[in-house]
């Protein structure tokens, strides 16, 4: 099993000290076998903004973790035109990680990091076809049986991000980002930018996605919440590429504290989830509404009464 803590939108200069440092905590204690990190590391890109998050990053590698990061459009500066299109992730390059496609495997996982963040789009992201022939590639080679999972800052799909239900905009080149992830085998994708905790099926967002589970990442340290969501990170249990499990950690006011627990595995095709009963676990973050609404009700395989 491979125990991934999945953080998003820290968002430094923008950024809650004291949640920065319980996120920091929280991970100490657990030592997960990654922590991935998937984009907008600071608010503006600035210097000095880099920094605080230089240094947050380097005392979890200094603690033994290891790490898969990409950058989001928030790390490409908006205001400074010269760098944003001269040299646009000089400083996340500098500060965070020189490697924009990064990968990570070991015996039951292979994870490779994708850069959607570009001059050119203020919010937006995309993907061009050059990364989709890495994506392609980098998994051709990985063994069967390990579970295959991309990591992008921007979602490959529109998801809904307001209280209405309303979708936001698909990365750019979608359609062709969609169809790279579905034929390199993708069991997960991880992303963030939303500030929304979410999961769903990619056979129910869009057709010919594959069998991918899509789950977003809140914001885990910024000030700027959306749709009154506490800042909070995902806990993931990946025991197999068709057995997952998925907690949100959520921010009390006082400390990180266990919240929505799911299970997710694949049966007859599609993605089924069921709540895991947590006594002392969090109410306010649901997981999603697809655990309601798109992914079905089913008693829990034996697979997952193990615990956490």
């Amino acid at each position: 099993m491979a125990r991934i803590a999945h953080l998003s939108d820290m968002h430094f200069g923008a950024h809650d000290p004291k949640i920065a440092a319980a996120a920091e905590a929280w991970l100490q204690q657990r030592q997960p076998d990654l922590v991935v990190i998937s984009g907008d590391f600071t608010q503006r890109a600035r210097r000095d903004q880099f920094r605080q998050a230089s240094a947050w990053v380097n005392r979890l590698r200094a603690a033994g973790m290891k790490l898969l990061v990409v950058p989001g459009n928030h790390d490409v500066p908006l205001y400074d035109l010269a760098r944003r299109f001269g040299a646009p992730l000089r400083r996340y390059k500098r500060a965070i990680s020189n490697d924009l496609c990064p990968f990570f495997e070991n015996d039951e996982v292979a994870i490779l990091g994708l850069n959607t963040a570009r001059s050119l789009t203020i919010k937006g992201g995309r993907l061009n076809h050059d990364q989709m022939r890495m994506l392609r590639d980098r998994f051709a080679r990985v063994a069967p049986g390990k579970t295959r999972i991309l990591v992008t800052h921007h979602p490959l799909f529109a998801m809904p991000i307001g209280k209405g239900g309303e979708l936001s905009e698909a990365v750019g080149r979608h359609e062709d980002a969609v169809r790279a992830a579905a034929s390199a085998g993708i069991h997960v994708a991880l992303a963030g930018h939303f500030h929304r905790t979410y999961a769903e099926a990619a056979e129910k967002m869009v057709a010919h996605a594959g069998g991918a589970l899509v789950i977003q990442a809140g914001t885990a340290t910024s000030t700027r919440l959306r749709n009154a969501e506490p800042q909070s990170f995902n806990w993931l249990h990946v025991h197999r590429h068709d057995e997952i499990e998925l907690q949100v950690v959520v921010w009390d006011g006082a400390s990180f504290q266990r919240g929505h627990h799911v299970a997710y595995f694949r049966q007859g095709g599609g993605w089924i989830g069921q709540d895991m009963v947590d006594p002392v676990a969090l109410p306010g973050i649901e997981v999603a509404e697809a655990v309601k609404g798109g992914l079905r009700s089913s008693p829990l395989p034996q697979a997952f009464k193990r615990g956490t």
